[in-house]
């Protein structure tokens, strides 16, 4: 079974969180939510999550993370040492990165993991990568990175995700199962 990490920090946008880590596990995907700098980490909407461990004390090397965008939430992935390591593993390792909203900008952008590749963001975000290839389309896949424009897209993104880990017969079960048509 699959194993994805999804990071949490204060000032994340719910949407973008909650949605691929319901979908995820009723595709049967091992999520494990991951606080950044606490273990009860509240959105921007001022939604507080439990999180199962904090970033700091995970061990190993997932087959995936998934990067909630919100702010401050995005910022506060990228200023993170932990969200940085863990990220550049999975990806050195061929494993699945996946960003969306600010966070593909601001968090990989800065950690120089969008040079060459191409990717989505929240429209303007763009603005603070000059190194990835930018598209307008509400979800691309480059390879092993999976990116999304916002919380509307949110379960397109999280389908995305289980067509790369999965197959389109499971997100399409998904989709059907949460009434969206795809």
């Amino acid at each position: 079974m699959s194993e994805i990490v999804i990071f949490l920090a204060d000032g994340f946008e719910e949407v973008e969180a909650v949605t691929p880590a319901d979908y995820l596990r009723r595709a049967g995907i091992d999520v494990v939510l991951a606080g950044v700098g606490t273990s009860k980490p509240t959105g921007a909407r001022g939604i507080s999550i439990n999180t199962n461990i904090r970033i700091s004390d995970f061990k190993g090397i997932p087959e995936g993370v998934v990067l909630p965008g919100g702010l401050p939430g995005a910022q506060n992935l990228a200023d993170s040492e932990d969200v940085y390591r863990i990220c550049r593993e999975v990806m050195d390792s061929g494993g699945m990165v996946a960003s969306i909203c600010a966070a593909p900008a601001l968090v990989l952008g800065s950690f120089k993991m969008l040079d060459g590749r191409r990717y989505t963001c929240y429209p303007g975000f763009e603005e603070n990568d000059s190194s990835g290839l930018f598209s307008d389309n509400r979800v691309v896949v480059d390879g092993n990175l999976i990116t999304s424009r916002g919380a509307g897209t949110a379960a397109e993104f999280s389908l995305a995700i289980i067509r790369y880990l999965l197959d389109d017969e499971t997100a399409e079960r998904i989709a059907a199962s949460v009434l969206l048509s795809s």
